[in-house]
């Protein structure tokens, strides 16, 4: 053991290097896939009901009816829980390197393929879009665990929760990135073919070609992800699954020597450990994670019902405050330009700043207060959304409601959006890692769904409301269940998860030629 912590000690105190910030960025690119396609589908189906439910006679353009619009937005996040968890599970069994390429490719493959179709006909096109959302969302799901837990055993303690954050920030460039190319094929498109809007000439006002704008803007997502495949597959095993998984100290010091320029010596092949090796389903997980299982999952749980039933409410209030016309009085074109400049402007101002001042504070201030302030200012403004609601929606205030849903999403990424990604990734057991850090996500996601389509019906049934009030309620139960996490700031890995135990605390002599002296480290 004292072998396998040398190594994982050095990686603790490592200085931060380039390769810290190339892990980033290879990591990163399946979040910015996944923000991509999330940000560029609510404007694809609006041009896709345009196109293929186009009723003649009708006052209002062609919309998605209900039930296609809920499976074409639904079988991602199903896709995604089932990705978490299937992935989650092999990067414990088979190693994090093994299957991070695979996702990769998975999700580049399904990209491509949602904007293909199977036939002209409205039930092909939607059929093959749900069943390659499916796997594309399969595709994300694994990367959700395997970038976090390899991004965690990367790091060194010092700014490990920046580095896990930025993996997940990287959702922000993806967010941009959706809504500049968006921009720039509309726009481009509209000038080449100009339409007028739908209440003056409705079967004009969608041009034949609109048909390439959304199969372009869907499948651009996957190059990004693309150029990343060979650096992914070029990653050695973390040096933590290799020693304390693999038990293989050895192989952990030379991977890790290639990398990140530390010098390490471990003269024993194979290591054995006795004890220490409790599964999911013991009575000493249950004793030791059991607590903290439950707080990783409740939270994201909770926090994606009101997040994503948040990004609900966008289109409405575009509407409400004049930004964005009636669709009637839009071409299909105009449409796609208004809603992505929009949207991009909600994400250039609250939820890309949200992103990175998580990665700026986390390691100053810590997960737990983080977390607990956004779930608060979520809670504080939800409710002052709600209880005066009759009063925002008066024409002269407005831009107030704006700024206060604005900043709703700023306490989410600055604050339970970002660390319910990050905390899972440290608090668990290295051969258990990657497994309940997709338990964890799978139920974020599930949440996700309750968020996406409970309250979308919610909204028809009780009004927007009382549907506010309850996003309040749930916000608050966030802060509540946010007690059952425990702090990991400034803490090693072993440290968190008791594997450290098992050296008794003895004092490890570790040498790292990297401009440190020789120093001791308490195992």
């Amino acid at each position: 053991m004292a072998k396998e912590m040398e190594v994982l000690n050095a990686l603790d105190i490592a200085k931060t290097q380039l390769y810290h910030f190339t892990a980033i960025v290879i990591a990163g690119m399946g979040f910015f896939t996944d923000a991509y396609d999330l940000f560029c589908i609510s404007l694809v189906t609006k041009l896709l009901g345009r196109l293929y439910y186009y009723k003649e006679g009708s006052p209002d353009p062609g919309s998605l009816p209900s039930n296609v619009s809920a499976a074409v937005n639904g079988v991602a996040f199903c896709g995604t829980l089932t990705g978490q968890l299937f992935f989650g599970w092999l990067g414990d069994k088979m190693g994090r390197k093994r299957v991070y390429g695979l996702t990769l490719m998975v999700m580049v493959i399904c990209s491509i393929a949602s904007g293909l179709s199977f036939g002209k006909d409205a039930k092909a096109v939607m059929a093959t879009i749900c069943f390659f959302r499916f796997w594309l969302g399969f595709g994300i799901g694994g990367d959700y665990p395997l970038s976090a837990t390899i991004m965690s055993e990367y790091a060194n303690k010092r700014t490990r929760g920046a580095f896990i954050a930025a993996v997940f920030a990287m959702q922000g460039f993806g967010i941009l990135a959706g809504g500049m190319v968006a921009i720039i094929i509309s726009a481009a498109f509209k000038a080449k073919y100009p339409a007028l809007p739908y209440k003056e000439d409705p079967i004009g006002s969608t041009s034949p070609q609109a048909d390439y704008v959304w199969r372009i803007i869907v499948m651009f997502g996957a190059i990004p992800a693309l150029l990343t495949y060979y650096w992914r597959m070029k990653m050695p095993e973390t040096a933590r699954y290799t020693a304390l998984v693999a038990k293989n100290a050895k192989q952990a010091a030379a991977d890790m020597s290639k990398v990140l320029q530390v010098e390490l010596e471990a003269e024993q092949e194979k290591i054995e450990v006795k004890g220490n090796d409790f599964g999911l389903f013991s009575k000493q997980f249950l004793r030791r994670h059991g607590l903290h299982l439950l707080g990783t999952t409740t939270t994201w749980f909770l926090l994606d019902i009101a997040f994503y039933s948040q990004n609900l409410f966008q289109k409405d209030i575009f509407t409400a405050i004049g930004w964005i016309p009636k669709a009637k009085e839009m071409s299909a074109l105009d449409e796609v330009l208004r809603i992505a400049r929009a949207q991009t402007l909600i994400a250039l101002c609250s939820t890309v700043p949200g992103y990175w001042f998580t990665v700026a504070f986390i390691d100053r201030i810590g997960r737990f207060a983080i977390q607990l302030m956004g779930f608060f200012f979520m809670t504080v403004f939800m409710f002052a959304l709600a209880i005066p609601y009759n009063h925002w929606t008066l024409k002269a205030n407005r831009i107030g409601f704006v700024v206060m849903y604005s900043l709703t999403f700023f306490f989410a990424n600055f604050g339970p959006n970002a660390t319910t990604f990050v905390v899972p990734a440290e608090i668990f057991p290295a051969r258990l890692r990657s497994t309940c850090h997709g338990i964890s996500a799978a139920s974020g996601k599930a949440g996700a769904m309750v968020g996406a389509f409970g309250f979308q019906y919610a909204e028809k049934a009780i009004g927007v409301k009382n549907t506010l009030i309850i996003l309040g309620v749930v916000n608050f139960l966030g802060m509540v269940f946010t007690f059952l996490v425990p702090e990991s700031k400034g803490r090693s890995l072993e440290e968190m998860s008791g594997e450290a135990e098992e050296d008794n605390g003895d004092a490890i002599e570790l040498s790292q030629h990297t401009g440190h002296d020789i120093r001791t480290a308490p195992a």
